[in-house]
């Protein structure tokens, strides 16, 4: 049933939404979940379960990349700009943050590339800072983490290993 969920899931899928779903208890689900990792783990299929954005995904196992990249290559995706990505690592590594703490950082104004990566889903607004002014303040979303291949967000590279200071 779980198998089943992951399948035909575009998104992954937290405990929580498992749970909704099959009316499972956390703890048998947690069991099913770690029986189907370990099941794929040794099976010699091509597809493996991942846990990431906070819940778990079936895809590909990495040695097949090159057959599943020629097959979605059609398939329409954002595009994410210099500016957005600029944009959304200081978002990554300084959240919460506000406007104007990104243009500092940037050096240019950043009202349009924020507007498109809400619109996007890649960052939401997460409260107002307790300044003058009352700005907002943006953190990235699951689906940041999703498109980046990251399990949570301490799995980004700190900065000093990437050469920033």
């Amino acid at each position: 049933m779980i198998e089943c969920l992951l399948f035909v899931s575009d998104n992954p899928l937290t405990i929580d939404r498992i749970k909704e779903i099959t009316g499972l208890e956390r703890k048998n689900i947690n069991l099913l979940l770690r029986e189907l990792i370990s099941d794929y783990e040794k099976s010699d299929k091509p597809y493996k379960i991942y846990e990431i954005a906070r819940g778990y995904k079936l895809g590909t196992k990495p040695q097949y990349a090159n057959w599943v990249k020629k097959i979605s290559e059609n398939k329409k995706r954002y595009q994410i700009s210099k500016a957005a990505l600029e944009t959304l690592a200081i978002i990554a590594y300084n959240q919460p943050v506000t406007r104007l703490e990104i243009e500092k950082i940037r050096g240019v104004n950043s009202s349009g590339v924020l507007f498109n990566l809400l619109k996007h889903k890649f960052i939401r607004i997460s409260g107002r800072k307790k300044v003058p002014g009352n700005p907002l303040l943006y953190k990235v979303t699951d689906l940041f983490l999703l498109h980046f291949g990251l399990k949570k967000l301490s799995d980004l590279p700190k900065l000093d290993e990437i050469g920033i200071d």
